[in-house]
């Protein structure tokens, strides 16, 4: 059974994008450091296509602290084993798994929607199982809608779709999620298609959070685990055999409760034809998830026993269950690029259940017959027989057209496919990925205005502005600028974020003061003055923040005000800065990122009371690993301390601020302490 169903949660609301572009870092691949002992082909495509890239999406950064009644439209699959409950408005989150039975719910389900800054566009929420598909991180669509609509598996029962065009790697992805009567399995197959000619970076991991308990083990059927060394600089991997971990000194790591840091190993279960992962408790009650091979790796996270850790389980989810997270990839590590062919898909079928094994093997000291006591259990109730059958009749239904659509998701995908259906050489898309015409909306027209015409319009400089930097349309607005009505400061504006992306500074450069004498506009400098921080001019870059400020709408200015203040900050400008942050309206003076900023220059000045303001408020968006809060707490009883003994701040009073000042746990951070 089917059904579409309000859910009011208590959230915070997203709030509107923000405007400005967030550039890509300048280097596509990371570096990632690894022990001797970690072999050859684990080496292989490590940090490739990991670097920060978040456009053509925009940031999602405004959300706060403030909760109110939210309602979502759910999709809700049920049989006579399982309920489970969709949120397709927010990336297609599975926020429930229960068991009819006995009402028991499998997943650690969060009471509210509180966004935090954890995903590659900012905002994330914690609980349910998460799909993302995209680059590393959290998925772009991870707080946006996604087409969900029904269709008919070969078997003649109704399955939910979800769908979208992801256009980063431009990517088409669907999930075909079923529900058998009878069935003890959620099955959700999975196709990612690349119909381009060129090759696209393919990542994906399947994210469930389950509850955490010290009594409660994560299994998977694998000796060798990579796990994060701490000691590498940057944090790199080492290869371990499990349950033991080195970076907890030998202890066994398939528990949370032996973490006193936020940490994740991923276990390499290449040898096995059904991978799989479990979480059991003591009584040997727990979640299970399998899958066919081509999503092979698994992932243990934690936030740790620390304060930090805590304070972040309370942060995302008030009032809820303490969490842990077990991952399904398609790579050995998350900062392992892979690569999908120009014209080629990839598919696999993942189920997800209750499982219940012997307490006492789960829990014992020989982990291999751990392993064996959880696949003995699975081999009952799911053979790789199975799960292949499982598998084919998703291929089999995997291009089924949609019956009925549910809830709509971007426009994007629709300009997608009138661009495809625009150029001869471009190959088709599955009739499966439904993008109807009426999707098309505000974000959408000026590239159908350039796709149809030939010639980007003209946009007025207060408006809110969308992105494309693929090289398709960057194609095309070059053919624009060499039309009188496409020559304008719009266009040579977006071709100069689409040279920048492809890494083209001088292009980028010439593009912006291209736009600059056809129009002065804030955009423009701003694009400029990150260039010029790009390249280390720091001087360049403040001249041409300081115009950008001048000419920004109000709209802009909140965006502008934390990037502005950082570079006053840093010039040693903090008489302008505190002008700056005077002069804001209030809803931007109130902005997080703002507040963090006129903590820094209240502390530059000595003026500790404003210090203690901003350490006094509660902050939504301090990303994961970020110590700004708690630096800035630490620096102020370091003040006060060298104020009341009467001498200047040196080491030894900073040392002694960290012994003895603690800081409030609401402003605790902190992922290693």
């Amino acid at each position: 059974m089917l059904r579409l169903e309000p859910l009011t949660l208590p959230g915070a609301a997203l709030g509107p994008e923000n405007p400005l572009p967030a550039f890509r870092d300048p280097r596509p691949d990371r570096e990632v450091p690894v022990r001797e002992g970690v072999p050859p082909e684990k080496r292989e495509h490590l940090g490739r296509d990991t670097g920060f890239r978040v456009l053509p999406y925009r940031l999602q950064d405004r959300y706060t602290r403030r909760l109110e009644p939210l309602t979502f439209q759910s999709v809700v699959l049920e049989n006579e084993i399982l309920r489970a409950t969709f949120l397709p408005e927010l990336g297609g989150r599975l926020i429930s798994l229960v068991q009819v039975a006995d009402e028991r719910e499998l997943l650690c389900r969060n009471p509210v929607f509180q966004p935090a800054n954890l995903a590659i566009r900012n905002a994330w929420f914690s609980g349910g199982i998460e799909w993302n598909l995209g680059l590393f991180g959290h998925a772009f669509s991870t707080c946006a809608p996604l087409f969900a609509a029904t269709f008919t598996a070969v078997d003649g029962s109704t399955g939910l779709r979800l769908y979208e065009f992801e256009r980063c790697t431009r990517l088409f992805w669907q999930m075909d999620v079923t529900l058998p009567s009878g069935s003890p399995w959620l099955v959700v197959h999975v196709r990612v298609l690349n119909p381009s000619e060129t090759p696209a970076p393919l990542y994906w991991w399947t994210n469930i959070a389950v509850p955490e308990r010290p009594d409660v083990r994560v299994l998977a059927p694998a000796r060798d685990a990579l796990y994060i060394d701490f000691d590498l600089h940057p944090h790199g991997f080492g290869q371990a055999q499990l349950p033991n971990l080195p970076t907890l000194a030998g202890a066994d790591g398939t528990y949370a409760e032996h973490y006193p840091f936020a940490s994740e190993f991923f276990f390499q279960c290449d040898a096995t034809t059904l991978p799989w992962e479990a979480a059991i408790d003591g009584e040997g009650q727990g979640f299970i998830e399998a899958s066919t091979p081509p999503l092979r790796h698994r992932k243990l996270w934690c936030w740790g026993q620390h304060a930090g850790g805590r304070h972040w389980q309370e942060f995302l989810a008030p009032g809820g269950r303490p969490y842990i997270e077990i991952q399904a990839g398609l790579a050995p590590t998350q900062l392992h690029g892979l690569e999908l062919a120009g014209g080629a898909e990839v598919q696999w079928t993942q189920v997800f259940g209750a499982i219940t094994a012997d307490p006492g093997r789960v829990h014992g000291d020989d982990w291999d017959e751990a392993c064996r006591a959880v696949e003995h259990v699975l081999a009952r109730r799911l053979s790789a027989e199975q799960l292949d059958a499982f598998d084919t009749q998703g291929r089999a239904s995997v291009d089924a057209a949609v019956d009925q659509l549910l809830l709509t998701g971007s426009g994007w995908g629709a300009l997608e496919l009138a661009r495809r259906s625009a150029d001869p050489s471009a190959r088709p898309v599955p009739a499966a990925f439904a993008f109807p015409e009426t999707t098309l909306g505000v974000e959408q027209a000026p590239w159908l205005t350039l796709l149809r015409t030939g010639a980007f319009p003209e946009a007025a400089p207060e408006a809110e502005l969308s992105f494309l930097v693929q090289p398709e349309w960057a194609a095309l607005l070059d053919v624009s600028l060499g039309e009188p009505r496409g020559n304008n400061w719009s266009a040579w504006l977006q071709i100069g974020i689409a040279r920048l992306e492809a890494f083209d500074e001088a292009g980028a450069e010439t593009a912006w003061r291209a736009s600059l004498s056809q129009k002065p506009t804030a955009w423009a400098y701003r694009n400029l003055a990150c260039l010029a921080a790009r390249r280390g001019q720091t001087g360049q870059a403040l001249a041409d923040f300081d115009r950008a400020w001048a000419l920004a709408s109000p709209v802009l200015r909140r965006a502008l005000a934390p990037e502005y203040l950082a570079a006053l900050w840093e010039a040693g400008r903090h008489a302008d800065a505190r002008k700056a942050l005077a002069a804001l309206p209030p809803e931007a003076f109130e902005d997080d990122r703002v507040q963090i900023w006129r903590g820094q220059i209240a502390l530059a000045v000595g003026d500790l009371d404003t210090v203690e303001d901003v350490l006094g408020r509660d902050y939504a968006v301090i990303r994961e690993g970020e110590n700004a809060l708690t630096d800035l707490w630490f620096e102020l009883c370091a003040r006060r301390l060298a104020a009341e003994a009467g001498r200047p701040v040196d080491t030894d009073l900073r040392a002694q601020a960290a012994r003895t000042c603690p800081p409030p746990e609401r402003i605790d951070f902190r992922m290693l302490v």
